[in-house]
């Protein structure tokens, strides 16, 4: 039987999340790259290749959002930062995933949709609409949420006779992240707390949503219907300078946050999702050190701790990479997690 020909996958930026999955497109023989949408100038007209890294490959970066939807392709990997990140208009990106599906492409995203139903029967309409036009699906993933908080508590629930509470802890470690924009305007890092209090409004408003989604999609994956979903956030001040990737940490600047996002029934929580994230865990010693732990609450009582992930970017966008092929052969519609099989990394297993 001849192989299958590749799939063909636009990737949708070239952040920090976007390089890494645009060296598995390229380098992987099940993929053949079709376009990359590109949001620096500079970048547009580069060939794909030097923007990862790698030997040319023919594939030149475009800014034109206009030459991608032409473009004759099985799927996007959509990576860029949130339009609401950073306090634009949040509905920004739904147009842009719309307008992608419709023109029949598949989607996966970073940028949330774990559980698009969280936003109402206006927005799952929305997309609903536009798969049905494309005759595509949509998925979202990450690894936080998309998989610690979502498909890891999913699994240890099979083993329970009773659950009580679900708590999942993430704690990572920004020493080595290279965006300026994603630590410093973004998660705040280096900031005086006054100036903390004012830049972390928007990132507030989107950490809010996008655990929501989380934290629903459990629930009602288990049945439950939540009530609401609480959260709340705290900040720590460094008491010493110290450098990191994305810039100077100064004595009274803010080096580290804790994040809480509990859906509660009848005020008593059902699942906590708690985040720290730390300028560098060797400096802060404040809260738990890297990595993840999930804990379910009940009969029997479990607990599963991941104690590294030593490059989240790298696995956000390994799992989105790894997804085309089962997202391409889905039914036409939204796509969660428990709509697909299993996500692996079935053709990344290196033995020479």
């Amino acid at each position: 039987m001849p192989a299958a020909p590749p799939l063909r996958v636009v990737q949708w930026a070239t952040g920090a999340v976007g390089r890494h999955s645009l060296r598995s497109l390229i380098t992987r023989p099940e993929f053949e790259l079709a376009g990359v949408l590109v949001y620096d100038p500079d970048k547009a007209g580069r060939d794909a290749g030097e923007i990862a890294g790698l030997p040319p490959t023919g594939v030149s970066c475009t800014d034109d959002v206009e030459r991608i939807l032409a473009l004759d392709a099985d799927c996007v990997l959509h990576m860029p930062l949130p339009a609401s990140y950073f306090g634009g208009d949040p509905t920004a990106d739904v147009e842009t995933i719309c307008a992608l599906l419709a023109s029949g492409k598949n989607v996966i995203t970073t940028t949330g949709f774990v559980h698009p139903q969280s936003y109402g029967p206006g927005l799952v309409e929305r997309l609903e609409t536009a798969c049905r036009t494309g005759g595509t699906s949509l998925h979202g993933t990450g690894v936080n949420p998309g998989f610690m908080s979502d498909l890891l508590p999913l699994a240890l629930t099979g083993l329970s006779s009773r659950i009580d509470h679900v708590y999942v802890r993430e704690s990572s470690d920004f020493r080595g992240h290279p965006s300026r924009q994603t630590v410093v305007d973004l998660v705040g890092f280096t900031l005086s707390a006054k100036d903390y209090a004012s830049a972390v409004r928007p990132f507030r408003a989107f950490q809010r949503a996008l655990f929501t989604e989380s934290v629903q999609f459990v629930a009602s994956a288990l049945g439950v219907a939540l009530d609401e979903v609480e959260g709340s956030d705290e900040f720590e001040l460094a008491a010493e300078e110290f450098e990191i990737a994305a810039g100077t940490v100064r004595p009274g600047t803010v080096c580290a946050s804790r994040w809480t996002f509990s859906g509660l029934v009848r005020g008593r929580p059902f699942m906590t999702v708690e985040c720290v994230y730390k300028a560098d865990a060797a400096r802060v010693r404040r809260w738990p050190k890297p990595g993840f732990a999930v804990r379910l609450e009940g009969v029997p009582q479990m607990t599963l701790s991941v104690d590294e992930v030593s490059h989240g970017l790298s696995a956000a966008a390994s799992h989105a990479v790894n997804a085309v092929p089962s997202v391409c052969a889905a039914p036409p519609g939204i796509r969660t997690l428990l709509d697909l099989p299993l996500v692996t990394g079935r053709g990344t297993v290196r033995l020479a």
